[in-house]
């Protein structure tokens, strides 16, 4: 199988520090919620980020934030004592993904997202690249977009069903030595009963009770979702754009503690 060589780089002490918590996650719920900065300014990320305070301990950059402020908005949260996931979901040749894989881990981030559809060399060469940067840097191969349903897939000419296409998704992503996947958690039952319990589960599209679904077709609520068996959820507007967002992650923590 490929691999890509690059540069050896010792991790930072900030890489450390935000590796042993992630390593160390137990009973605090906060180690389960992860928060979504879909903003276009690093002002506005960093002004949820101090309107949540200590009520989380993970920050999703995406491609809005990451286009728009660059990698910067990145170093900012690591300095701040914050873990980042980086969702850029990269799928490219690999190559070029393991580049941007060795890049993303000297920014200091916990998680990062590659498509599992970019194939098996691919998945191979991000994890060999993270390995290199960091080896508890936790890559994680997306799956199926939880904004798509089965007549998405059929209309792009994937035949079977969203749950079928979940499940060859995340293992051949874990057979090339991902860390963890990105599902709803609508598959997570059956995720976890046939490819087993050692492995990152992070669950986008979750709603507290009574939010819009905005344009997420696959949504459950928080205590769903870890009920189902995600090792994590990621919200974004039912708390950044909260009037208190700090309460409202709370509220969600409250949820998923049971």
């Amino acid at each position: 199988m490929q691999t890509t060589s690059v540069p050896h780089r010792t991790p930072s002490a900030n890489q450390e520090q935000n590796s042993n918590r992630s390593a160390s996650a137990g009973s605090d719920a906060r180690e389960k919620l992860i928060v979504a900065l879909d903003v276009s300014t690093a002002a506005a990320a960093q002004k949820i980020v101090a309107a949540v305070g200590d009520s989380a301990l993970t920050y999703k950059v995406g491609m809005q934030l990451y286009t728009a402020e660059g990698p910067q908005a990145v170093r900012d949260l690591v300095a701040s004592g914050r873990r980042v996931f980086l969702d850029l979901k990269y799928h490219d040749i690999p190559t070029t993904v393991a580049a941007a894989v060795h890049e993303a881990g000297k920014l200091g981030v916990s998680m990062l997202t590659v498509h599992a559809a970019g194939g098996g060399k691919m998945l191979h060469a991000a994890v060999h690249a993270a390995q290199l940067v960091n080896p508890n840097l936790q890559v994680l191969g997306v799956t199926v977009l939880t904004s798509m349903d089965d007549g998405d897939l059929e209309k792009i000419g994937i035949p079977g069903s969203v749950q079928e296409e979940v499940l060859r998704l995340a293992a051949l992503a874990l057979d090339n030595g991902c860390k963890g996947i990105v599902a709803s958690a609508r598959e997570a039952p059956r995720l976890r009963s046939e490819i087993g319990g050692h492995f990152a589960l992070i669950t986008p599209g979750v709603r507290p009770a009574g939010s819009p679904h905005g344009d997420q077709a696959r949504v459950v609520t928080p205590a769903e979702a870890i009920a189902a068996g995600a090792s994590h959820i990621v919200v974004g507007r039912p708390i950044t754009e909260a009037p208190n967002p700090e309460a409202a992650a709370r509220a969600i923590l409250e949820q998923i503690s049971g």
